[in-house]
């Protein structure tokens, strides 16, 4: 598989894409700011799927309550995320207990039992990956805070409220296909800023975490 592609979890029920576009628009942004070799979009594929392992990062997203996965399908996906695999998840509609939301916590209150989904602290290698980041972006703005899983010194699990894919989502004619409220256009910058910082992250961990202070480095961060 050429270049880094994420992969879109495909879930039974609901709705697993409501925006189509949205990782081919990341993955643009990722291609044009980084020297990462991405791929033009996501490859799909449920947790069941032979392809899963392929995908370094994966992406769930959605507004609507799911069909939990099969147990052996939870458990697939645990041991992904256990030998190095990424997941984002997005959450369209950013209720806690409602929608895609109380289904996608039910689904990592699953896979890590022992653990639970933890505001990430400001200073967490994912905020200073490439860009610094000072504000947590999306269509909407219900949470300035992203929630992550961690095991050891990593965070394989990262949950985001503010609905990433509405912000990234472009037409045919390459217009936006959602405003961002209340913010608007900083606000979508602040999405795709985040969205690089996430694959960079996802790609290489923490080995920012003390170069941040290099002032060369915090200078480059803040360039876009």
């Amino acid at each position: 598989m050429p270049g880094f592609i994420p992969g879109h979890i495909r879930y039974r029920g609901g709705r697993w894409q409501e925006y189509p576009t949205a990782m081919a628009s990341l993955l643009e942004e990722v291609r044009k700011r980084t020297s990462i070799i991405a791929g033009p979009e996501a490859g799909g594929g449920d947790l069941s799927s032979p392809e899963l392992f392929e995908f370094p990062f994966l992406y769930l997203s959605g507004r609507y309550e799911f069909e939990m996965p099969k147990e052996k399908e939870i458990d697939r996906l645990r041991r992904h995320l256990t030998y190095g695999g990424f997941l984002l998840i997005d959450d369209g509609l950013g209720l806690v207990n409602e929608g895609f939301g109380r289904t996608a916590r039910e689904l990592v209150r699953r896979l890590y039992p022992r653990e639970a989904l933890e505001p990430l602290p400001t200073d967490h290698a994912m905020f200073k990956s490439y860009y610094l980041i000072r504000s947590i972006g999306g269509r909407q703005a219900v949470s300035q805070e992203l929630e992550g899983i961690h095991l050891g010194r990593f965070t394989p699990v990262v949950f985001c409220r503010n609905d990433l894919a509405g912000a990234w989502a472009r037409r045919p004619d390459g217009g936006w296909i959602e405003g961002c409220s209340p913010g608007g256009e900083p606000q979508r910058k602040a999405a795709f800023h985040l969205g690089v910082n996430i694959v960079l992250y996802a790609m290489t961990g923490n080995y920012k975490q003390d170069l941040i202070h290099h002032p060369i480095i915090q200078r480059r961060l803040n360039q876009g």
